[in-house]
């Protein structure tokens, strides 16, 4: 049995809304859900993962990324953690730095809030950055505060809902051409783009990729939505950077 039916952990305005996280048991589970919140938007929620876990495991099981470490990687956007717990789970990966542009998010993580928080605050090879990706990208001096224009061997992104769904209107650049242009400035030769989308799979969009990298796809992940009793899909696009 769980404990408390529900209880906000913590609640906090911020530049983009309110953002709250919340913890609930599920009796249909039997467990603790764990749920992000940006106003009435849900941001994340602990009961549907396998999404995320499976962009970073499509994100290095690319071919042209090294099949031997070390990899250093970078992940865009923090909030459960499991996206950066999974890059953390390859014996590659010798660098990790997440960047995440609410500070209340990395808080929680390491004030152990949150249940990932433990394991990627206590490992050596992770950075928790708080900063906006966007902006990092934008800006066109990397994606690493300590080592302007370094590059990496993965980029892997999980903020907004879709390319064509934001969570801010300032978001909407990095998904045309130039933005593109620029995140690729940030990869090594060879080097993976991914990026999570809720929504199908956009042609729009794969062609506004297939206009800047060699190569881009889009997979669809499936998983069970036991709340709807059906499956559900997310999309994963992928894009190997020029040589």
């Amino acid at each position: 049995m769980g404990g408390l039916r529900f209880q906000e952990l913590d609640w906090r305005p911020t530049r983009m809304g309110d953002i709250s996280l919340r913890r609930r048991w599920d009796p249909l589970v039997k467990k603790d859900v764990y749920e992000i919140k940006l106003d009435d938007d849900f941001l994340m929620s602990s009961l549907f993962t396998a999404a995320e876990i499976e962009l970073a495991r499509l994100a290095l099981r690319e071919p042209a990324v090294p099949a031997e470490g070390p990899l250093d990687v970078v992940v865009g956007g923090l909030g459960l953690g499991y996206t950066a717990q999974t890059v953390l789970e390859d014996p590659r990966v010798e660098t990790l730095v997440v960047v995440e542009a609410l500070g209340e998010v990395i808080d929680w993580h390491e004030r152990g809030l949150i249940p990932a928080g433990a394991a990627l605050t206590a490992d050596s090879r992770c950075r928790l950055e708080h900063g906006d990706f966007f902006d990092l990208v934008a800006r066109g001096e990397g994606l690493d505060s300590r080592a302007p224009h370094r590059r990496f061997h993965a980029v892997i992104v999980d903020i907004d809902h879709a390319p064509g769904h934001v969570l801010h209107p300032d978001h909407a650049a990095f998904y045309r051409p130039e933005g593109l242009r620029r995140l690729a400035a940030c990869l090594r030769p060879h080097g993976a783009f991914a990026l999570w989308s809720n929504d199908p799979p956009d042609e729009d969009f794969l062609t506004t990729l297939r206009a800047v990298f060699p190569e881009a796809r889009a997979e669809v992940v499936t998983f069970p939505n036991p709340l709807q009793d059906r499956e559900a899909a997310n999309t994963v696009y992928l894009a190997t950077a020029a040589p």
